[in-house]
């Protein structure tokens, strides 16, 4: 199926400025957007899972693996139709994250981070400018990376006749270094704006940008997340997306990101289980004090991947609601109220509390199935365990539980940043 015989019910921009108080997103994914996707999708993890093991031990920048998204179509999906884009939803972005993650999580986090730093134009852009960007990423194929890690120092803009320059370092900036673009967010330092936080979008080559190369984690290593140093970077008014607040629609966007985790967390999860799968099928005999002729008949081996396949089937149904609720929120545009924004909150709270539980403890307890051997370095089933591990210490999930118990007994939602 190609993308122009999808039905979808996408209400997209028609080459016009996006109305005052709406969005180019409306509607959820029909049955046809869901499947077309999702094997787009699963046609490229195929071809990444070829070298998954050699390309995660380089611990290069993955610049080609990142052709490979532009070429399927896959970074195009959520933007509008009338551009050349997908015309697809949230449900089907969300969706791929988790079947690219089953195979290399490092490609579905910076798939992840592109859709939500994209979907920045929806969410901040000023409607007049909205086309222009969306023309300008489709045309582009752009990729797009950030450098917004909040838990830096911010940095700074100070004005320059009408430009601004851009000064500071940020740590943790995912796909930044392969990405075409990057999207940041500076305070102004001085002058009209002191104090605002300008969202803008600068291209990767842009004059006084470094990408420091330091990120050297256990696991999502091919994620393209180092530091990116700052140097008296011009920012031209035309760079600007808008403004960052506490604005409930605008917001959705750490929401959003906190359910792509919950289905890559998920990913890996079904990942892991998929090769233990394999693994447990091809052992011959049984543990010598077994009455079971081979591994995969023996009660012990079935019971705990009983545990995994129930677990997996259970996430996965929470994780399929919550992704197609976020869109009927989505879709309000404006309309959005802090309640309903809360409440989207909560039910991606949930879902990123199970899935890491779900992604760690699978990752960690398929070896009690696969046995000795699966501990080969050449067998590399560690690498769904390093990657969720690695992961997983974004934010502490303890916090999540925290949000979802204090929503519960007191109806309480915490302030609304760039992790809530």
């Amino acid at each position: 199926m190609s993308i122009d015989t999808i039905s979808t019910s996408t209400g997209s921009v028609t080459g016009q400025p996006v109305p005052e108080g709406r969005t180019h997103w409306s509607g959820t994914a029909d049955d046809a957007e869901l499947a077309h996707w999702d094997a787009v999708a699963t046609e490229v993890a195929a071809k990444l899972a070829v070298d998954v093991l050699e390309r995660d031990r380089a611990n290069l920048d993955p610049t080609t693996e990142l052709d490979l998204l532009r070429e399927s179509g896959l970074v195009n999906l959520l933007d509008p139709a009338e551009f050349g884009g997908g015309g697809g939803h949230w449900e089907s972005a969300f969706r791929v994250v988790r079947i690219l993650s089953r195979v290399d999580a490092s490609i579905g986090q910076l798939l992840a981070y592109h859709y939500i730093n994209a979907g920045n134009i929806g969410f901040t852009a000023d409607p007049a400018t909205q086309a222009e960007w969306h023309r300008k990423t489709v045309q582009g194929r752009w990729i797009w990376g950030d450098s917004v890690n909040p838990t830096d120092p911010d940095l700074s803009l100070t004005q320059d006749g009408d430009a601004f320059r851009l000064n500071g370092l940020k740590r943790f900036s995912t796909g930044a270094s392969a990405g075409d673009v990057i999207l940041v967010n500076a305070v102004v330092r001085g002058g009209d704006h002191d104090g605002t936080i300008f969202q803008f979008v600068l291209d990767h080559d842009r004059a006084g940008i470094t990408y420091l190369g330091d990120w050297d984690a256990l696991g999502q290593r091919l994620s393209a997340s180092g530091s990116v140093r700052f140097e008296d970077v011009l920012v031209e008014q035309t760079d600007i997306l808008g403004t960052v607040g506490d604005e409930p629609f605008s917001s959705l966007v750490t929401p959003g990101i906190q359910l792509a985790f919950g289905n890559l967390y998920l990913g890996i999860a079904e990942g892991a289980l998929a090769q233990g799968t394999e693994l447990v099928r091809a052992r011959k005999n049984a543990w010598f004090l077994s009455h079971a002729e081979t591994y995969r008949d023996d009660p012990f081996v079935q019971r705990v991947v009983g545990e995994f396949v129930s677990s997996i089937a259970a996430v996965e149904a929470l994780a399929d609601r919550t992704n197609a609720r976020f869109d009927r929120i989505i879709e309000r545009g404006a309309d959005v109220t802090a309640e309903d924004r809360g409440a989207i909150a909560i039910e991606i709270a949930k879902l990123k509390v199970v899935s890491t539980e779900l992604g760690i403890e699978v990752a960690n307890r398929i070896f009690e199935v696969t046995g000795s051997s699966s501990a080969k370095a050449s067998v590399g089933l560690d690498l769904f365990w390093r990657n969720v591990r690695t992961h997983s210490l974004h934010d502490p999930v303890d916090y999540k539980k925290l949000e979802v118990g204090a929503n519960h007994l007191n109806g309480e939602l915490q302030p609304i940043s760039l992790y809530t």
